[in-house]
């Protein structure tokens, strides 16, 4: 017997070396496999491939606990196929995160006293690009940590020159299709970071505010933002409102307002709820979505109130260049002095609309930005998921994916940021037209023929990573592409259905003409203890690297899977993962009383436990076939403490005949919990494989290494 086995499992002294052993083994390639695999014999899957692109981890930190399970989850996935003789490919990948990355080097720039805007780009684009460099071979060794068996010779960067080359070409196609325009919209703008958004990054807020009933000519009108009333010019109510049907549209009337007399339009719009409030409201077109959409379908103007930066413009006279945050008391304690003020209401709750980074009140500008016409896109991909081409797990997040792309929107996928993908593409200065130029050769507007300028702007990150699954396969020519695209499973968090998942779907069909997988599976938030989202400011994040230090990494992980069903968030305690630290022990513990006892020979007793263990091995398959993996752990962790070691174990320390199932029994035992806890069981094997022969199928038999669990067949 291995001498090790003789001293406690020591996690730390093994995970490095194993993990070596496993990359220079060429098994977590898909060309190499056990000799067992390569024969249609013996392989029931032979010839299939199974594939999986792990969704590329932001290169600007480290692993959150969120990580940690989609390490786990994808790596489980991928074991298990291994050992079922597909040719499996885990292919990873960085991202770098564009405007998620930028933020993070915007604080650092704030402790060293300096501003991006303050910054030359390029610079500034260069001191990210090494940040980003020096966070990528940490987060890399992290996810090898983890344990993760993807195919480190494939991986890819979001910022690789291929797929820039890639993504480039993606736009021109769009645009040349029709698809991709430059327009000028209301978009919803970051005042902080000086950026605009697709509706996705906007985090809604439930906030109590003060609400001012203004008197506005013979009018009252209410509004939680006095701030955007300066170039309110018009005033609308709904045409079937009989409290205003003495007013007509177009009707000019003069009243008095913040800055003095003013003259006002009345405009009747069915837009208007008449139970809200009086009835009637004041329009701001350029900082509010709908007031936008009420002056575009009258033709009225729309004039600008606040700038960039969140602070009033020449428009509001004597508060001009003065934040709103500031401005909102002096102007209503000015309009109280003209009497203009009619109440107000100081506990008026609604939800408003804020930077989902910084929590900044998101401030509606009309921008002139690049969009993506998402109907078209969305029309393919409504057919193919209601036909059933992909497979949702858990299925309702089906329903969830047609609610949205039936009320999808267009995409704005400017975004003002220097750490990114450029936009391909030429500004007119005269008309604002927009043109795609990837060869940079336009130099004139092809609809004005005035002068151009490049686009500064990057791509949303969104537009790139929803590319992912053909771009990093090498699309449309490299041989990867042909082998394993569509892939076979996209696992990642339900939280990112919209943002990420099907945004690939509409992208990939639209590029490919083919869905990019064949199933989602989407697991739920990892919550602390108490079932609370984790976030610095509550000082309840949960390190895995942290836990895996203090209890192993196969602790760490079947934590993460054992109960925790597809779609729901899993609330993850220390004491959780402490628990099966013991497991692993106890399994070291078992390895050895087996080499210790081990006898050979057949016998009626060996025959029924054999048989009854073949039961279980067939029910844990099905679970591992239909991706219920925290039914499988679960019922390979009960098997192995309740029955085998208190009840086989126990058995055999009275009757020798029972001694004989207790090898052939624990190897396989060792093969269904290899995609669950790798380490440790790859360690036990290798002294298995040293002790005796393995029962059934031998693994890999290589002169310069033992053989390998990670190459095994599974035993069913």
């Amino acid at each position: 017997m291995d001498p090790k086995l003789l001293k406690p499992y020591d996690p730390k002294k093994t995970e490095g070396r194993i993990y070596k052993l496993w990359e220079e083994s060429g098994f977590f390639q898909p060309e190499t496999g056990a000799p067992w695999t390569h024969s249609p014999d013996t392989n029931l899957n032979f010839g299939k491939s199974f594939s999986i692109i792990m969704p590329p981890v932001n290169a600007n930190g480290s692993l959150h606990a969120g990580h940690g399970l989609v390490m786990t989850i994808e790596d489980v996935m991928i074991r298990y196929k291994r050992m079922r003789g597909f040719k499996t490919l885990w292919l990873p990948g960085l991202d770098h995160a564009g405007f998620e990355t930028q933020v993070v080097y915007e604080k650092k720039l704030e402790k060293e006293g300096r501003s991006r805007f303050d910054m030359n780009p390029d610079n500034l684009y260069k001191e990210i690009l090494d940040f980003t460099l020096d966070n990528s071979s940490n987060i890399k060794n992290q996810i090898k940590k983890m344990g993760a068996s993807c195919d480190w010779s494939r991986e890819k960067f979001t910022l690789d020159k291929d797929i820039v080359e890639k993504v480039r070409q993606s736009f021109k196609k769009l645009y040349d299709d029709g698809m991709a325009y430059r327009g000028e919209k209301i978009v919803s703008w970051c005042p902080k970071h000086r950026i605009s958004f697709s509706d996705l990054e906007i985090k809604d807020e439930e906030r109590t505010d003060s609400f001012y009933y203004l008197k506005y000519g013979p009018f009252v009108i209410g509004t939680a933002r006095p701030e955007t009333k300066f170039g309110d010019k018009y005033v609308v109510m709904h045409p079937d409102d009989k409290r205003y049907a003495d007013y007509k549209n177009g009707q000019k009337i003069k009243l008095e307002w913040i800055n003095g007399p003013i003259t006002a339009t009345i405009v009747k719009d069915e837009a208007i709820d008449m139970e809200f409030g009086t009835g009637v409201m004041t329009i701001t077109p350029w900082h509010d979505t709908a007031d936008f959409e009420i002056a575009d379908r009258h033709g009225l103007d729309k004039e600008q109130i606040i700038d960039e930066t969140g602070k009033l413009l020449p428009i509001a006279g004597e508060f001009a260049g003065t934040h709103i945050n500031k401005a909102r008391p002096l102007i209503i304690e000015k309009l109280k002095s003209k009497g203009l003020v009619e109440k107000i209401d100081e506990n008026y709750k609604h939800i408003v609309r804020t930077c989902y980074k910084c929590g900044t009140l998101i401030e509606p500008q009309i921008k002139s930005q690049w969009f993506i016409k998402m109907k078209p896109l969305a029309k393919k991909a409504l057919e193919n998921i209601k036909d059933g081409k992909i497979k949702y797990i858990p299925d309702h997040y089906q329903k969830i994916s047609i609610h949205w792309l039936e009320k999808i929107i267009d995409w704005n996928i400017s975004r003002q940021i220097v750490w990114g993908i450029p936009i391909p593409a030429k500004i007119c200065q005269a008309c604002g037209h927009g043109m795609a130029d990837l060869e940079d050769t336009i130099s004139a507007c092809d609809k004005c023929g005035g002068k151009v300028l490049k686009d500064k702007d990057t791509f949303d990150t969104w537009f790139s990573s929803g590319q992912w699954p053909y771009l990093s396969l090498g699309y449309p020519d490299q041989k990867d592409y042909a082998a394993f695209y569509p892939t076979s499973i996209m696992e990642t968090g339900g939280d990112i259905i919209f943002f990420w998942v099907s945004r690939m779907i509409m992208l990939g069909l639209y590029m490919t003409g083919k869905v990019p997988f064949n199933i989602v599976y989407l697991h739920g938030m990892v919550l602390d203890p108490k079932a609370q989202k984790m976030s610095k400011s509550k000082g309840n994040v949960i390190d895995p690297m942290t836990l895996t230090e203090k209890y192993g990494t196969d602790a760490f992980r079947i934590a993460m899977i054992v109960g925790n069903t597809p779609g729901t968030s899993l609330a993850l305690s220390e004491d959780k993962i402490r628990g099966y630290k013991n497991f692993a022990n106890k399994i070291w513990n078992i390895t050895r009383f087996v080499l210790e006892n081990q006898k050979s020979g057949e016998s009626e007793t060996k025959k029924n436990v054999i048989e009854e263990f073949e039961n279980i091995k067939k029910d844990i398959t099905a679970d591992m076939e239909n991706y219920r993996f925290y039914l499988a752990s679960e019922k390979i962790y009960h098997y192995i403490w309740h029955k085998f070691a208190d009840e086989i174990i126990e058995q055999s320390k009275k009757d020798d005949d029972m001694k004989k199932s207790l090898l052939p029994i624990w190897q396989d035992c060792l093969k269904i919990l290899h995609p669950f806890t790798p380490f440790v069981t790859e360690e036990i094997w290798s002294m298995m494989s040293a002790s005796s022969p393995p029962a059934g199928q031998a693994g890999i038999d290589r002169p310069d290494q033992k053989n390998l669990l990670i190459a095994e067949k599974w035993p069913c």
